[in-house]
């Protein structure tokens, strides 16, 4: 932990809290801080999701949020503070280069609609160009895309926000896996079944 909470409680945020009445249920939080590093429990969050969303502001203070994807567990952990993965080729906007180039501040909302999980980071955000040694590391083998840079993030706070309005959705694979599972499930009962029916039969037979 550290003493980041005005980072994530603004002083309006508090006014708005203290306004509003939930001030006191957000004081121990004010008073210890958010975790700043990478914990067990937020690697393992980040094995789950193929989505994210990474907010920047421009020089201007205009705000832009960016779909990033891939394969699950496409962020990776470089070390306690920092997370990275592989920019892929898009529409060539560069909005958010364009907006790191002047200001690093970035936040990133993941999102798990399975698990009806979300997590929150703030932080900064740096673009890394022309390392081939980096892309390798991030780019996930196999995957349909063109890997160009890579963005590091380095966190200055998270925190895991309530499930509450999130709606569960799941992938083709997520659902196919659990498909498979329940079809191998009733085999096994309709094999049990078959089973009990011919022993039945085999007793009334015999009696």
């Amino acid at each position: 932990m550290s003493d980041n909470s005005v980072l994530v409680f603004t002083p309006s945020a508090r006014r708005a809290q203290a306004e509003r009445g939930s001030a006191k249920a957000y004081e121990r939080k004010t008073a210890t801080g958010f975790p700043d590093r990478v914990t067990p429990q937020l690697a393992e969050f980040l094995t789950g999701i193929d989505t994210a969303f990474l907010g920047t502001v421009s020089a201007a203070g205009a705000p832009y949020i960016q779909h990033r994807g891939g394969p699950k567990g496409f962020i990776k952990v470089i070390d306690e503070k920092t997370l990275g993965f592989a920019d892929y080729r898009g529409n060539r906007q560069y909005i958010t280069l364009g907006n790191l180039a002047d200001n690093d501040r970035a936040f990133l909302f993941l999102l798990n609609p399975a698990t009806q999980q979300r997590i929150k980071l703030w932080g900064h955000a740096r673009v890394v160009e022309n390392d081939p040694d980096l892309i390798a590391r991030l780019f996930d083998a196999g995957y349909q895309a063109r890997p160009e840079r890579v963005i590091l993030f380095t966190i200055d706070a998270w925190d895991v926000n309530c499930s509450q309005h999130i709606a569960p959705r799941f992938t083709p694979e997520e659902i196919a896996e659990a498909a498979a599972e329940l079809r191998g499930r009733i085999a096994a009962l309709e094999a049990e079944n078959r089973e009990l029916r011919e022993a039945v039969s085999r007793a009334q037979r015999s009696a």
